[in-house]
């Protein structure tokens, strides 16, 4: 796994950092998807799986450079760099096009996902019984998980440090999204956009030399948020990589045949044409305790053929099934090289 990089290597696994923290934001679309089309999945896990015991001790004991080598930090930090600044960049542009542009933005990434659909199947050497039980276990659950009803906010810190477990699994498991799978658990409003926005203001003031918010209880509370939830994703990431690495030893196509069931599964989610319902209290569209409506599950439709703004959204469909296939046709060619 370990080889020399060059700068435009670099260059580019931050890119596909900045990709896979940007699908990880978006509600039904897996980050995980993005490392696996990009030709970085099995590398992801395989660095996420050295974090472990021998690394902490390298560590305490003062070997940083033999540390460095051993979990392969250079590769993790290229892609948690790009992960993270596309939370302050490129997943706040993405937030604005899907307020305003919403059918198309949904349109691109069902067509990316079936993209995916192809790409990952073609990982399948062996389409015997048992993978294809796998496929039909993927689906099962992707659809099942689809049709969940949310929970309520909860700010527990327990709670919290569990979300940050599970909402990492879009990392680790493509077509399981994190996001959609924090909507479930009533707590994607509280920790992918009101603590963000709460660390990206105390990050700004720390620069500007600024301790006030110190004595700013309500901003301490999303810190403390923020915290126990990026402890529960790293925990998250530490065990399910060291399951994960044990299984894609010893049952390769089995996983990825559960992987591509996860996908197909994930497809409800990400359809485009829908419509949000939001949960009601004696007549009332309820709000949580920020104002934000509280989505209760989408009802989905078949869109109307005779409307130019669904030829439109077919179009975006096709151009995002073209994305994932133009990756698959780059990875090819720049391993040729």
């Amino acid at each position: 796994m370990h080889k020399a990089r060059t700068l435009s290597d670099k260059f580019f696994l931050f890119i596909k950092g900045l990709a896979m923290g940007t699908a990880n934001k978006v509600p039904g679309v897996s980050g995980g998807i993005v490392a696996y089309v990009g030709g970085f999945y099995e590398e992801l896990i395989y660095s996420f799986q050295k974090i472990n015991y021998k690394a902490f001790k390298l560590l305490f004991n003062g070997r940083f450079k033999s540390f460095y080598r051993y979990t392969n930090a250079q590769f993790l930090i290229l892609i948690f760099s790009g992960s993270i600044f596309s939370y302050f960049t490129v997943s706040q542009l993405l937030d604005y096009f899907i307020k305003n542009f919403e059918l198309y933005v949904w349109s691109a990434f069902f067509g990316m996902i079936i993209g995916s659909i192809y790409y990952i199947s073609k990982q399948i050497n062996n389409w015997e019984f048992k993978t294809v039980i796998g496929v039909v276990v993927g689906v099962t659950i992707g659809i099942s998980i689809s049709f969940m009803n949310p929970a309520k906010e909860n700010d527990n810190l327990f709670f919290v440090f569990f979300c940050g477990i599970i909402g990492v699994s879009g990392m680790t498991l493509p077509g399981l999204s994190g996001s959609f799978i924090l909507i479930l658990l009533g707590n994607y409003v509280l920790l992918l956009v009101d603590s963000v926005n709460m660390l990206y203001l105390t990050i700004t003031d720390i620069f500007q030399g600024d301790f006030a918010f110190i004595q700013d209880e309500v901003r301490m509370k999303y810190l403390k948020i923020v915290s126990s939830f990026t402890a529960g994703s790293v925990f998250g990431l530490v065990v399910t990589s060291q399951l994960l690495t044990f299984i894609l030893k010893r049952w390769h196509q089995l996983v990825t045949a559960l992987i591509l069931g996860f996908i197909v599964g994930s497809l409800g989610v990400v359809w485009p044409w829908k419509q949000a319902i939001y949960k009601l209290e004696n007549g009332m569209i309820l709000l949580d305790s920020k104002g934000n409506k509280v989505l209760e599950n989408y009802k989905r439709f078949i869109p109307d053929f005779t409307q130019q703004v669904t030829w439109i959204a077919i179009a975006y469909i096709i151009g995002g099934i073209g994305i994932v296939l133009w990756i698959d046709y780059y990875g090819k060619n720049s391993k040729k090289i």
